[in-house]
């Protein structure tokens, strides 16, 4: 009995010397080390410049549809180098068309053909869903999917939260951009941006964003994901007459220039979550105002100007009334065949004194309507952006009693 307890004693002290047996350890997965992966790495970062451009542009310009275009994220994907020549190359959905990094939506369309996409609406879960393709029966697979809507109601205002993932709509992760919500009646909406709008950032009376905050105020006073970009007006209804309903979209992050001859849209190159780090510069001390984040320089007088700051801003085309088929019409060119009062195209409202071509103000920037059971087109254009043209759609989505 002495030898059996010496020898269960001896155990437990050669268990308790032994590192790694006891039972609450968990044996770590097997990773390769620092300077295997920096050997690895190095391998794909040694490679040829002007072979590694090659091997992208060649890459960039054959892989034009989703999914094969998977590939070109996956070169930004391998190291610094690959993911540096790879935003060098690919170029921005105003340019080329092609939508390809997430931050493509919320980079303004091409200016000469529509982005053409559709919408799903999962009626059981509330859910909006933005693909980019023709239809779900042209596109079938290879319909890619952009951004993620799910509807919440609440006592006094509808909100929808757009995301890039269908499965994650916290405020707090990296995939959610922005959301949009309504008013008691769903006459008024307001689209708010994850990310403030640090370029041509504007207001309606004209002034910059930037003029009438600091960037300390900016950074308190508006939190993340509540920067007001666009507010979307319908028009009361109150003889009930028939017809689609009228709607204005003021774009406070758009100014008018943007379509004036020359003229560029503001276009973010990466997300961000706060005020641009470049704002830091104009403060002449802590706690003083900022007196000019223009720019234009203090020599100039506001009213020269105060045109191209003003926002632009989107109202209905106006449609004519078919005699034989007895309803309102528009010119879808076959994008829409199902009549809804949800459907609309967005035209730009200027003034003489704005100077926008006449080709410009009859161009049809954003066009919805419906083709099927949950089933919607949707088409952007230059200077919109796959993001506002997703939540100015939404807003059609939500009830109206008082606009029909």
């Amino acid at each position: 009995m002495k030898d059996g307890s010496k020898n269960k004693s001896r155990r437990r002290a050669d268990r308790k010397c032994m590192p790694g047996r006891g039972r609450s350890h968990i044996a770590p997965e097997s990773s390769p080390s620092p300077s295997a992966l920096l050997v690895q790495e190095s391998r794909w970062a040694n490679l040829p410049p002007e072979l590694l451009l090659d091997i992208i542009q060649r890459l960039e310009a054959s892989q034009t549809l989703w999914p094969a275009r998977r590939d070109v994220v996956a070169c930004g994907s391998v190291c610094r180098l690959w993911r540096e020549t790879t935003k060098e190359v690919v170029r921005t959905p105003e340019q080329c068309g092609l939508l390809t990094f997430p931050i493509s939506v919320k980079q303004p369309g091409p200016r000469d053909s529509p982005i053409q996409c559709f919408i799903k609406r999962e009626r059981e879960t509330s859910m909006y869903l933005l693909y980019l393709g023709l239809s779900p029966a042209l596109s079938g697979d290879f319909s890619k999917l952009l951004l993620a809507a799910r509807k919440i109601r609440r006592t006094t205002s509808t909100k929808f939260l757009i995301s890039l993932a269908a499965d994650d709509f916290s405020q707090a992760s990296d995939t959610y951009i922005g959301k949009l919500r309504s008013n008691l009646f769903g006459t008024k909406f307001s689209i708010y941006d994850s990310q403030p709008p640090c370029d041509h950032a504007i207001q309606s009376n004209g002034r910059s964003l930037r003029n009438c905050y600091s960037t300390q105020q900016l950074s308190s006073k508006v939190p993340t994901g509540n920067h007001n970009v666009a507010t979307i007006s319908y028009e009361l209804n109150v003889l009930r007459t028939r017809g689609p309903r009228r709607m204005l979209c003021t774009m406070q992050s758009i100014p008018i220039s943007a379509i004036q001859e020359g003229g560029t849209a503001p276009t973010p190159s990466t997300f961000q979550s706060c005020v641009d780090e470049r704002c830091s510069l104009f403060l002449a001390a802590k706690g003083k105002e900022v007196l000019n984040f223009g720019s234009s320089g203090p020599s100039e007088p506001l009213e020269s100007v105060h045109n191209a700051r003003d926002p632009l801003i989107l109202k209905n085309k106006a449609p004519r009334w078919h005699e034989q088929l007895q309803c309102w019409c528009l010119n879808f060119k076959g994008r829409v065949t199902v009549a809804s009062v949800k459907n609309f195209q967005l035209v730009a409202a200027v003034e003489p004194c704005h100077n926008v071509p006449a080709a410009e103000q009859e161009k049809v920037i954003l066009q919805f309507g419906k083709i099927g059971k949950d089933i919607f087109t949707m088409d952007y254009c230059y200077p919109l952006s796959a993001f506002q043209a997703f939540a100015i759609c939404l807003s059609s989505f939500d009830t109206k009693p008082a606009c029909e």
